[in-house]
């Protein structure tokens, strides 16, 4: 009979590891830029790059990371990348102590905070199959899931309290705590990691992206999965940088009930969380996340049907969260399972990347290309187009074989 998770102590271990590190997360995406903006009068330009350092330099780490994962220890891996965050968040209440902080000592801390936060996520992921069964690997997703989703509803008003109570630099010192208290736990993680397999090194800078890549496009229940994983980043990323202006300008919501809304969409993803064992008990994993990840795709039109007035707009985007969000989590848990079940483990990191890579430079393109259409067509239209992207992107894999896979393959 397979064991409780709850009574695996070093999976134990690793949840309460994510759970501190989930906090701490949404401590640093706030408590930069309000450090940036409080303590050193920020630009809008200087913002902007602030925000692209934190996601661009991970990106491009994605391209060699996952080769790097696979053939190394994971857990090593995981304890570095907190580590680096401690040193590197510690570093700005000091300067800010010593009257020496600047913009670019902020450039410099969240280019190498976002690159250690995706070398974390890499490794973590092909981790988690070496010390949990294979059978159990939708239940520890799912666990992870439903802490990654409270972190975000609680995380932004922990964030809040701390700004208020210290100033933005010192709050870091809370952030760089929690990745410290997440390493404690990784290293009292005692379960014996399998050792990775051994390869020769990459021959050129590309190989193993090419590699992870290769691997994904030869594996029918994969393939489409990336597909749409491209797809669906590119117009959902439109509503990047459209969002908060269509709820502010033309729906005329204030900034402290669009952060209400915001916060929903935690309660969303919470709910997604729980939904996913059951829906995959109800359809099969293959038609879960094909119906799920549509349905998902779909409840994105509540954005742009939001009436230009604030209460029948707010109310219309809580519906969006709350559906949309919990839709996404339901859909993604059983993707990511599936995703560590049909690899090897020496596969994990180097398919993940590719994941990981394609998300990264998806998001960018299309957060690009969403403004450039709402100058020219207008925002709301431009959500219209985003949305029927989405739904055409989530239709491509009922072409494919998940749309009869009921169980995880052997």
């Amino acid at each position: 009979m397979t064991r409780s998770l709850w009574r695996h102590a070093d999976f134990l271990k690793l949840w309460a590891a994510q759970a501190v590190s989930a906090f701490g997360a949404r401590i640093t995406r706030e408590g930069l830029p309000l450090a940036a903006i409080l303590t050193l009068d920020a630009k809008p330009a200087q913002l902007g790059l602030l925000a692209a350092l934190s996601m661009g330099p991970g990106v491009i780490l994605g391209l060699f990371a996952g080769g790097w994962a696979d053939r190394s220890y994971r857990r090593p891996i995981l304890i570095g990348s907190d580590l680096i965050r401690v040193l590197m968040l510690l570093s700005v209440p000091i300067a800010a102590w010593m009257h020496w902080l600047t913009m670019p000592q902020l450039y410099v801390v969240a280019a190498v905070v976002g690159a250690a936060s995706l070398m974390f996520a890499i490794a973590d992921h092909a981790y988690l199959p070496g010390l949990i069964g294979r059978d159990q690997l939708m239940d520890g997703n799912t666990k992870l899931g439903v802490t990654e989703s409270v972190a975000e509803i609680g995380g932004p008003a922990l964030a809040g309290v701390l700004f208020r109570v210290l100033s933005p630099p010192f709050a870091l010192l809370v952030n760089a705590a929690t990745y410290l208290v997440s390493a404690l736990f990784l290293f009292a993680i005692r379960t014996p990691e399998p050792p990775p397999e051994v390869m020769p090194k990459a021959r050129h800078p590309f190989e193993d992206l090419v590699f992870g890549f290769t691997a994904i496009r030869d594996q029918p229940l994969m393939r489409p999965l990336l597909t749409m994983t491209v797809l669906q980043t590119l117009f959902s990323s439109f509503f990047a940088g459209l969002y908060l202006l269509f709820a502010i300008k033309t729906l005329g919501l204030s900034t402290p009930l669009l952060g209400v809304i915001i916060a929903v969409g935690g309660v969303g993803a919470l709910l997604g969380a729980l939904i996913a064992p059951r829906a995959v008990k109800w359809l099969g994993l293959g038609p879960a996340i094909l119906w799920l990840g549509l349905a998902g795709a779909i409840s994105a039109a509540f954005i742009p049907l939001a009436p230009a007035t604030v209460v029948g707009g707010a109310a219309v985007l809580i519906l969006g969260q709350i559906f949309g969000d919990a839709l996404a989590v339901a859909a993604m848990i059983p993707a990511g399972t599936l995703r560590q079940s049909v690899f090897p483990p020496s596969q994990l990191g180097r398919t993940g990347a590719v994941f990981h890579v394609a998300r990264g430079a998806m998001s960018v393109v299309g957060a690009l290309l969403g403004g450039a259409a709402a100058q020219v067509f207008g925002v709301r239209e431009t959500m219209w187009v985003a949305v029927a992207g989405m739904v055409v992107s989530a239709l491509i894999p009922f072409a494919s074989p998940l749309r009869t896979l009921k169980a995880l393959p052997d």
